[in-house]
């Protein structure tokens, strides 16, 4: 303690006790032995061998995963400058017809219906046709039980002859009246008797002749009352009017049916079930191109596989509309010679408002093709401008762009007016790629 107090009293300052520079200043160790520090462990064998194994692992990964970015992105630059090979399915250019329609539904009906009805009210007596019954103009198809009317005729009758037995007397009473009149007329000139008697017998004579015609005009209205009363049990009679098939008997034998405001309809007779007609919906805006005699073609759901041909006999100018929906009726004239088609069937009509024989056509999904590059273009649609169209034709294994004109198309195919086209050209329709679909795909890498 001695030798360091004296250390540093040499070396502080004679005013402040600071030393007067920190280079001169030494530490002096203190006398005795130096302390030794301990050393460190030796490391051991299953210390260092984790520390290399984890180093060796974090290597291989990074060299793994670098491995995969190099093949991923080769097989990117493969994919991006290979060449898949495409498939184009073809069609023939042929010649034909092409034919625009119009397509619309409609029911069958027969082409004359009548409606059989009752004039007098009654109970039915007897009934003489059924449905389906083949009848003849004036041939009786039911009674009605004419025994009230006959009633009517028997008073009507005898009225009538009332009123000409009155006739008789009144023609009599005339006959004296003239005579006495006469009588008169001679005495008045001779002065045997006034002229008021002879006014006297004037009237009554005028009187005479006045009843006769009195009586006269009874006799007519008395019998036209029985003409009437007879008429109306000729009218319990219910005859066809026409030659024809009962199709529809709304009444039943004992029912009474009543003809006061309206008249009720007791049979349903079509005039001739060979010859039918079809009223076709035909909306407004495809009725401008349809007109009489065009030839029209319908099928019915009793007949899938059977086409009926017609013909446009009438396009009626009355409208229908249903539910804000204007429609025209179209007839179409069509014969039933076998009777299978019936009335009220459904039928679907297609009438041929445009057609054209032998000539060149192409398919209609040819003008909607366009080549995978060229599908995501901005330019104009095909067939946009006036008839103008574009048609890709298969040549050498390769599509080549053939503008052709397009003229009549019936959305199957379409008339080809100009262009570099011959019958046999394959042009083409769609693509697909050769390989398989997975061919183009990126395999996935998973560690």
């Amino acid at each position: 303690m001695s030798g360091a107090s004296a250390v540093n009293a040499n070396t502080a300052s004679p005013s402040g006790g600071r030393p007067a520079n920190a280079a001169d200043v030494k530490l002096v160790p203190p006398p005795g032995p130096r302390p030794v520090s301990p050393a460190p462990p030796p490391r051991s064998a299953t210390t260092i061998a984790p520390a290399r194994s984890k180093r060796r692992y974090r290597w291989a990964l990074v060299a793994l995963v670098l491995v995969a970015c190099a093949a991923a992105a080769a097989q990117m630059w493969q994919s991006a400058h290979a060449t898949t090979p495409v498939h184009y399915a073809t069609a023939k250019v042929t010649r034909g017809s092409v034919t625009r329609t119009v397509t619309a539904s409609g029911s069958v009906n027969p082409v004359t219906t009548i409606q059989v009805g009752t004039y007098v009210s009654g109970v039915i007596q007897e009934l003489y046709c059924d449905y389906n019954t083949q009848v003849r103009k004036g041939q009786l198809c039911a009674k009605i039980d004419p025994r009230p009317y006959q009633t009517v005729v028997d008073q009507d009758a005898a009225a009538l002859s009332t009123a000409k037995a009155q006739l008789a007397k009144d023609q009599t009473s005339e006959e004296y009246a003239k005579l006495t009149h006469d009588r008169t007329a001679e005495l008045r000139q001779r002065g045997i008797v006034s002229q008021d008697t002879l006014d006297s017998a004037k009237n009554a004579y005028d009187q005479a002749v006045a009843q006769v015609d009195l009586d006269k005009a009874a006799v007519e209205q008395h019998q036209a009352a029985l003409s009437a009363a007879k008429l109306n049990v000729i009218y319990t009679d219910i005859v066809s009017p026409v030659n024809g098939t009962v199709v529809s008997r709304n009444v039943t034998m004992g029912q009474t049916v009543a003809a006061s405001f309206q008249t009720p309809t007791l049979f349903l007779i079509a005039t001739d079930l060979t010859k039918m007609q079809v009223d076709a919906n035909v909306s407004e805006s495809d009725i401008g191109g349809i007109a009489a005699g065009d030839e029209a073609a319908f099928s019915v759901e009793a007949f899938p596989r059977r086409l009926f041909k017609g013909r446009v006999t009438e396009v009626r100018q009355a409208p229908q509309t249903v539910q804000n929906v204007v429609t025209y009726d179209v007839v179409v004239s069509v014969a039933n010679p076998d009777l299978v088609l019936k009335p009220g069937m459904t039928a679907t009509v297609r009438v041929i408002v445009e057609k054209r024989d032998d000539v060149l056509r192409v398919p209609d999904q040819a003008l909607r093709y366009k080549p995978g590059g060229l599908r995501a273009g901005n330019g104009p649609a095909v067939g946009e401008q006036a008839g103008n169209a574009q048609v890709w034709v298969l040549r050498e294994g390769r599509p080549i762009a053939v503008p052709i004109t397009v003229g009549l198309d019936d959305e199957t195919n379409a008339e080809v007016v100009g262009g570099d086209l011959k019958v046999g050209d394959d042009v083409v329709t769609g693509e697909q790629p050769a390989g398989p679909a997975s061919a183009g795909r990126m395999p996935m890498f998973r560690l």
